[in-house]
Order: C-alpha cells, then structure tokens, then sequence
C-alpha cells in the first residue's frame, strides 16, 4: 500500500531566473526549504515543506519550448496543483501579505468548498510567470461539528442537481480500481 503519496512534480517554466525568484518568495512565505539548485546535465531547483525528511517536492526547470499555461481554457496537461495549509488563517495571511501585495493574480480568493471535505478552504492563484494554476488548501484533521453539517448539506444538494444517482454523493464518488 502506498502511504506517502507523490514522490516530486517537476515544472519546466519559461524564465527560469525570473521563476526561481517567483516560487523562492513563494515557498520561502509558505516554510518550504529549497534543498538542490543545480546543474547535472540539467537545470533544476528544488523546493520541499518537510525537508530534510523524505517527502513530496515541487522542480522547476528551464522550459525547451512553449506558451504561458492558460488553465481557464483547459488545455491536455496538469490543470492545478494544491499545496497543504496548516490551517484558514495561513490561507488568508498568505492571500493578503503573499498574494495580494506582491500582484500576484488571485483567480478565486480564499473561501469553503463545502462540498469538497468538511471545512474545506482555499484559495487559487496563478503563476504570474508561466500562468501554472496553484491552489493552497486547507482541510482540517478534525471538522468542526458546523463544518461538517455545511458538508452534508452540500453534498445533498449536488444530490438535487444529479437526479441519476442512486447513492449519497459520498458513496457516488467512491470506485474500486482493478489489483495487481
């Protein structure tokens, strides 16, 4: 069974000195360390939350080719990346003294997706750079008994909008995938 998830994504970006500049503020805001800025037959900076543990971490590297990313048009490829909060208030603080003073474009500002997890909060932002779509999220370990109550809600009324299920959403959007 796989517990840790992603090993690593890697970005190819467009200006890389200008992007290096870009996610070193971003991530420095968020606590991230960047562990490898180097060349080895490629060039690449690597940024990690839990570093030195072994974890998840997000590359960057010069791009070949290519146009900024527009994710409003939904192009084949990566549509957003959602990195953890540690809890609303981080969302918020990083909308307002990240986010908003440095320019950088907020597509959705911080809000609850109920119908995603209870208390489910985020905010989306794009890349200024490269237009990579980005998403710092929020979901608690433990629901608050109302955050919990907006989940049930929202979940019964996608229900409404979706008259062919037959099951609660919560069980809709659970499948089983074949094994080895």
């Amino acid at each position: 069974m796989r517990w840790r998830g992603v090993h690593h994504v890697e970005f190819s970006v467009l200006d890389y000195d200008a992007s290096v500049g870009f996610y070193d503020r971003m991530f420095g805001w968020l606590g991230y360390k960047s562990f490898w800025t180097l060349d080895i037959g490629y060039r690449s900076t690597y940024y990690m939350a839990r570093f030195p543990m072994p974890h998840s971490y997000i590359g960057i590297q010069p791009a070949r080719s290519g146009d900024r990313l527009d994710h409003g048009a939904r192009p084949a490829g990566i549509h957003h990346i959602a990195l953890w909060a540690k809890s609303r208030k981080e969302v918020d603080a990083f909308h307002r003294d990240f986010l908003v003073k440095t320019g950088v474009p907020v597509t959705d500002p911080p809000a609850e997706y109920a119908v995603y997890a209870p208390g489910y909060y985020a905010v989306f932002f794009d890349d200024p750079i490269n237009g990579i779509h980005w998403e710092l999220a929020h979901t608690p370990r433990i629901p608050s008994p109302s955050a919990y109550r907006r989940w049930k809600r929202a979940l019964a009324e996608e229900a409404r909008r979706h008259p062919a299920w037959k099951r609660s959403p919560a069980v809709e959007a659970l499948r089983t995938l074949p094994g080895r």
